[in-house]
């Protein structure tokens, strides 16, 4: 994958995405990732990129040549590639999984990072896609496009060590995920759940399936509408109420 950063401020990706898994994916040439400052692209002299609203307003708009002139020259670099270009804005779709495994099938993605008060509304026109990191305002896009690249390459084929990590995380099957255990058995009094323990696949498997439900219940019960229940899940969320009514 290709993996494309459009911001004005390029060393806060360096750390972040060289490191960990990104960093592995990156030395394994599984990434490509390209940094552009696109404050390069500027045609004044001063290469501001940003100016003052048209009709008046609070704070300042990131201008369109900038970006256009970029997104010109990666495509002049990349013309047979196919390109989702994702511009970073709080009245973007909310960024979910379902998005990141949308994402990890792509060939090219373009993060544009904005800055200041917003964007020349041409700029808009130039995107496959607006994305906000959720109902808050950050200083910049840089923070939500690193989230972003993070939890789409990490579903990458090759990238997480074991290949089973990514669909069994929280979220990628629609529920949150069950409670995990490691050594020691026994700490400060609370032991690992039994059947965990006794080597039985088929009763692990259900217990995994059940608590995953409840901790969905109990923490998001939301995420519950959004997934078609089986008739095993069913009977277990009905013995979750039942459980949790009593306690």
């Amino acid at each position: 994958m290709k993996i494309d950063v459009l911001t004005l401020f390029p060393k806060m990706f360096e750390g972040p995405l060289g490191e960990s898994i990104i960093g592995k994916a990156r030395e394994k040439n599984l990434l490509e990732l390209n940094l552009f400052d696109f404050r390069e692209f500027s045609l004044n002299k001063h290469h501001s990129v940003d100016d003052y609203p048209y009709g008046g307003g609070a704070g300042m708009l990131l201008q369109v040549q900038p970006i256009y002139d970029n997104l010109k020259a990666i495509e002049e670099k990349n013309p047979a590639t196919k390109k989702r270009i994702i511009l970073l804005d709080p009245a973007g779709k909310p960024f979910d999984q379902k998005m990141a495994e949308e994402f990890s099938k792509e060939e090219h993605l373009i993060f544009i990072c904005g800055h200041y008060e917003g964007y020349d509304e041409r700029i808009r026109h130039l995107v496959t896609d607006e994305v906000s990191l959720g109902d808050y305002v950050l200083t910049g896009g840089e923070l939500g496009a690193m989230v972003m690249i993070d939890a789409t390459v990490r579903l990458l084929p090759d990238v997480l060590g074991n290949q089973t990590s990514a669909p069994e995380d929280s979220f990628s099957t629609g529920l949150l995920e069950h409670p995990q255990y490691t050594r020691p058995p026994v700490f400060n009094g609370e032991e690992v759940p039994e059947v965990l323990r006794n080597g039985n696949h088929k009763l692990i498997s259900e217990w995994q399936l059940k608590e995953s439900l409840r901790r969905t219940y109990l923490r998001r019960p939301d995420l519950l509408e959004e997934i078609e229940l089986t008739s095993e899940m069913k009977k277990y969320l009905k013995e979750i109420e039942e459980e949790e009514k009593a306690n």
